[in-house]
């Protein structure tokens, strides 16, 4: 399979990402985008590591720190609004307006 195919592919799922981030008005829906944006980058990483250094192990090692960003940012994210969903009884990303003044 060339190495093009996993990229459009990255490409489509990092659109759709960003597509959900930016149109959605929930904010999990909104964190589950910026997941979807997350294992775009790490189909790249992976492709270009296959294709570009199998012998290294650097795109994988890219990739593992990608998920773990992914899990913390996960873990912080819905924390956050399950604290702001128990004071405020909403989710909205519209709504939540904590920091402004």
């Amino acid at each position: 399979m060339p190495l093009s195919w996993y990229l459009y592919l990255a490409a489509g799922l990092f659109a759709l990402g960003l597509f959900g981030a930016v149109a959605r008005k929930n904010a999990v829906a909104i964190l589950m985008s910026v997941e979807l944006m997350l294992n775009a980058v790490n189909i790249n990483i992976v492709a270009f590591w296959r294709y570009l250094a199998p012998a290294e192990i650097g795109g994988q090692i890219f990739a593992i720190m990608v998920f773990a960003v992914a899990a913390a940012e996960v873990a912080v994210g819905l924390a956050l609004f399950i604290s702001i969903y128990n004071s405020r009884k909403t989710i909205a990303a519209d709504e939540i307006n904590l920091m402004k003044w």
